[in-house]
């Protein structure tokens, strides 16, 4: 779904990371290194910094008056604040899930 009041100002839809074919391909033959699930968490990462980034330098401009739609700060910040607390969330709920899985009985 498009809407082009919201594209006009830049904001972009979150796509999921995805493995490319041969990434997954690779991940099925190998399991066990992680790699795959280390890349999609290195790019996870380096999208939260990216709209963090964003959000900073339109924040300096909005201080500084060189900001024109003082709306363009506000969406980027609420976008940067809504990727933050998701990560943290499945942060956690990564940690909940290896605690159980630590507390399983073996054998």
């Amino acid at each position: 779904m498009s809407v082009p009041a919201i594209e006009a100002i830049g904001f972009q839809p979150y796509v999921a990371p995805t493995l490319p074919a041969s990434a997954a391909t690779n991940a099925a033959r190998t399991s066990g290194t992680g790699a795959a699930f280390g890349d999609l968490l290195v790019d996870g990462l380096d999208r939260l910094e990216a709209v963090q980034d964003k959000a900073d330098k339109l924040a300096v401009q909005a201080a500084t008056g060189d900001l024109d739609d003082i709306h363009d700060y506000t969406v980027a910040a609420t976008e940067a604040s809504v990727t933050a607390q998701l990560t943290v969330a499945v942060r956690n709920r990564a940690l909940e899930a290896f605690t159980e899985i630590m507390r399983m009985p073996i054998g």
